[in-house]
């Protein structure tokens, strides 16, 4: 079954990532490689991405038949949806015990979600 490890990061999450200071900016890249590849050589990998920072997020809404575009993120909250990773395990304790082994810094939350099975 496939699930989804939906990755939120704080503010300062964000702001490391592209950081003018190689060292910090390297630090927060260098631990996501050695991850993914835990998945794939798991055989479990089915795909994932990074996401930009919430503020290149566009919403779009419908309102009486119309469509409303903004920009920015969704959700006006701390942590916002810094990027995913799709697996395939059979269940939701393997799915956890995978998103336990994440990169982890104070504030991250990870939300595990089984993937819609196809109808038909």
């Amino acid at each position: 079954m496939n699930y989804t490890v939906l990755i939120y990061e704080t503010p300062e999450d964000f702001a490391v990532r592209n950081d003018p200071d190689p060292e910090k900016r390297d630090a927060y890249w260098a631990v996501w490689p050695a991850y993914t590849k835990a998945l794939k050589d798991a055989g479990i990998f089915v795909g994932g991405a990074g996401l930009e920072p919430p503020e290149t997020a566009t919403t779009l809404k419908f309102r009486e038949g119309k469509r409303l575009v903004q920009d920015g993120p969704y959700a006006e909250t701390k942590e916002q949806l810094g990027g995913f990773y799709m697996i395939d395990v059979p269940d939701l304790d393997t799915a956890l015990e995978w998103a336990a082994r994440c990169p982890r810094t104070p504030g991250r939350v990870y939300e595990i979600r089984p993937n819609l099975q196809p109808k038909g």
